[in-house]
């Protein structure tokens, strides 16, 4: 066992220099108490590693750890995802008024982040039932604490009650519908419960219902960490009382983690390797066992409800709290058609959704800083006293709307193309289309509040050169890959291989 475990580690070195990073901030915080500079630095030190050392595994296709944990492209593609996020969200902390004007220094906040990035790796890998619990896990309490890191603020502590209290229901609905799976078929490991199934369905009676049963309950945890209705009570509620800087990490890197999670879990366990006649590409589902129509129910509600309540939001985080439900919407219909196609398309769009995404809420937060407000109402006459960063925001704010000439245009438009290349789907992009229109109203009034109206204050909000550079690396992406979107296209094709599927 040790020389086995010896073997495996070469290939666990992102996650390895991670928990070596957290461990040494921690170590850091102790020797210099006042400072948060040293600790920011190594933790994106050990980002950059960590990223490097991924890239360093394109193109390996194996498993650690007796199956434990897969290492193949698409881990790859998503753990480089969220270690981009955290490195953003690292530079983003720096210059939080919210974290930086308080006595605490912010060593443990780093280590906590380094932490709950770590789990999301996990979570990109995880190839075990046991182990997509407990990577989930390990995210979903660093995220708890981090949620009420602003414990002085009095909707910073609630939140993190709340989140909570809605992650442990969620957590133990998955561990329920795990411990059903695993008494049917004898086994954790994702393939070998595979191979498993065909006998459990062939046989028919109460085990079929009882695997419907435990593949909801499974995806109960899926559908809380990707803010999927009826498991996103806690999404508006924490997004708002939780720090800019988690509340954005939460809407890009936990819904990557928890996306690259459910995906493996539906594509390696309920896939039918004896299926013949498929178009190319598409995934089989076991034969009396199909999940499209399950997903594309969770994918309506889902990105309905995101929109139609955004509409009644006051208030910027909870608006884009409704919008990060309404993608998370839009991102399940790839999933619906299963295929590699649409694999494909969600993985292009969690790319262009990082930077628009993070974006926007990294100007609320420069914002804030200045006014001291995050009310819609407060944006009023904001437009001609900060152009730079208020221009930024629309574009942000036109892009997660989907229109042309953004990113956000691509990313649409791959997931509409999965869809409707799919025959039986014209529905969903139907659907899809109408909840693009409702988004474009609310967000429209932001714009609206920006420029059209007027505002008794007139005097110039001032950012510093390194939040305006900042600023220009999330909006150059935006508007450069809505027009040269080839190469991430390719890449997104690239990296949908995972192990344990043709």
């Amino acid at each position: 066992m040790a020389e086995q475990i010896l073997n495996d580690l070469p290939r666990l070195l992102p996650e390895v220099t991670l928990t070596a990073t957290m461990l040494l901030v921690i170590i850091v915080d102790l020797l210099t108490k006042r400072s948060a500079v040293i600790p920011a630095m190594i933790a994106l030190l050990g980002l950059a590693a960590s990223g490097a050392l991924a890239i360093g595994q394109w193109g390996v296709h194996t498993t650690v750890f007796s199956g434990m944990l897969a290492v193949d492209p698409f881990a790859v593609f998503f753990k480089l995802l969220i270690a981009g996020c955290a490195v953003l969200v690292v530079l983003f902390s720096l210059g939080s008024s919210e974290l930086n004007n308080r006595e605490r220094p912010l060593g443990e906040y780093f280590a906590l982040l380094m932490g709950l990035t770590l789990g999301m790796m996990l979570m990109a890998g995880a190839n075990n039932l046991l182990m997509m619990y407990l990577a989930l896990e390990l995210s979903s309490i660093s995220s708890y604490i981090l949620a009420g890191y602003t414990r002085e603020a009095a909707d910073s502590s609630e939140a993190s009650l709340k989140y909570v209290i809605y992650g442990a229901f969620s957590s133990g609905l998955m561990l329920y519908g795990i411990s059903i799976l695993y008494g049917l078929t004898g086994s954790l490991d994702l393939a070998v419960i595979n191979q498993t199934l065909p006998s459990v369905v062939a046989g028919g009676g109460t085990a079929v219902y009882a695997l419907a049963i435990a593949g909801i309950l499974a995806c109960a945890g899926f559908g809380y960490k990707i803010s999927a209705v009826p498991f996103h009570f806690w999404t508006p509620d924490v997004y708002e009382g939780a720090p800019i800087t988690i509340t954005a990490f939460l809407s890009v890197a936990s819904k990557a983690g928890g996306f690259a999670m459910l995906i493996r879990f539906l594509k390696v366990t309920f896939i039918d390797p004896a299926a013949v006649a498929i178009p190319a590409g598409a995934w089989a589902t076991l034969q009396g066992f199909d999940w499209h129509y399950i997903i594309a129910a969770l994918a309506v509600m889902t990105m309905t409800v995101g929109n139609v309540v955004a509409i009644w939001q006051t208030n910027m985080k909870r608006l884009l709290a409704y919008s990060s439900i309404a993608h998370a919407g839009y991102l399940l219909m790839g999933v619906v058609v299963m295929s590699n196609e649409g694999l494909a398309a969600i993985m292009l769009y969690f790319v262009i959704y990082l930077f628009m995404n993070l974006g926007a809420f990294y100007v609320v937060m420069l914002i804030a800083n200045r006014t001291g407000s995050e009310d819609i109402e407060d944006y009023r006459g904001i437009g001609p006293r900060a152009p730079f960063v208020t221009v930024s925001l629309s574009i942000f704010l036109i892009s997660l709307t989907g229109l042309p000439p953004t990113a956000g245009f691509i990313g649409k438009l791959y997931l509409f193309a999965a869809v409707l290349n799919t025959q039986g789907w014209v529905w969903l992009a139907v659907v899809g289309a109408l909840n693009s229109v409702i988004a474009l109203y609310y967000y429209a009034r932001v714009l609206k509040n920006m420029y059209l109206e007027k505002s008794e204050l007139t005097a110039p909000l001032t950012f510093s050169r390194p939040q305006r550079a900042l600023v220009l690396l999330l909006v150059a992406p935006v508007l450069l890959l809505g027009i040269y979107f080839a190469p991430l296209a390719q890449l997104a094709q690239a990296s949908v291989k995972i192990f344990g599927t043709p």
